[in-house]
């Protein structure tokens, strides 16, 4: 298979958004267990979800439909329903299914991914992981989706747990900037990050860290009023 089109890599904020997987099985399920996870609206249609259900109830999903709305519907895909939605998603392993799938989403403008089949998708997926609100996506642009999980795993192993906490930390750091109606690029996050504060903060000495992060917004704020 040759190199598609350069993808633009994007981080998609689909909580609370209506989102569509049309198909049952095994791929599927995992591209809702993926939605659900952000929070999107999914709704979930195939003649049978078995597979999915089964899945889906293993994993927990269901019992969290509450606070991330899973709508199942056993029945086929309904032409033209794809226009409904602000994603889709085709994992149905029939051709001609996900190829009516791809046409409803292309003619109204909603991007589309069909599982297997680069050429029909205008987004594709990448592999990821998650550490706290740091997400590592790697993607190869539908090319090898092996080698993306093989870069993945590799970069997810130099990071350790502790960069979620670090991140919480830094959004934190930022917001409290923000409140005092100054810029976040008065202070050096990369002097900061390349210091001692992640080292802190993997040896479990937050309150140490929160300490560095202080001094550096204290001196900042100073730099900013002698400048002002």
């Amino acid at each position: 298979m040759s190199a598609g089109p350069p993808v633009y890599p994007v981080a998609l904020v689909v909580q609370g958004r209506p989102c569509l997987v049309v198909g049952g099985g095994r791929v599927a399920a995992r591209k809702i267990l993926g939605l659900l996870a952000c929070g999107a609206a999914v709704t979930v249609v195939a003649p049978e979800l078995h597979t999915a259900l089964r899945i889906l109830v293993e994993a927990g999903a269901v019992e969290a439909i509450d606070d991330a709305p899973l709508r199942l519907e056993v029945r086929p895909y309904e032409r033209g329903e794809a226009a409904r939605y602000r994603l889709v998603v085709a994992a149905t392993g029939d051709p001609a299914v996900d190829g009516a799938v791809h046409d409803d989403a292309e003619a109204a403008g909603v991007w589309v991914n069909v599982a297997d089949d680069p050429g029909r998708c205008s987004f594709v997926l990448p592999a990821v992981t998650r550490r706290g609100s740091v997400v590592v996506a790697v993607s190869t642009g539908a090319s090898s989706p092996a080698l993306a999980s093989w870069v993945r795993d590799a970069v997810a192993g130099v990071l350790g747990p502790e960069i979620g906490e670090l991140a919480s930390l830094l959004a934190d750091a930022r917001r409290r900037v923000h409140e005092r109606g100054a810029s976040t690029e008065d202070l050096d996050w990369r002097s900061l990050l390349d210091g001692p504060l992640p080292g802190l903060v993997r040896d479990g000495r937050t309150d140490e860290a929160r300490a560095v992060l202080e001094a550096a917004l204290l001196d900042a704020a100073g730099g900013a009023e002698h400048r002002g």
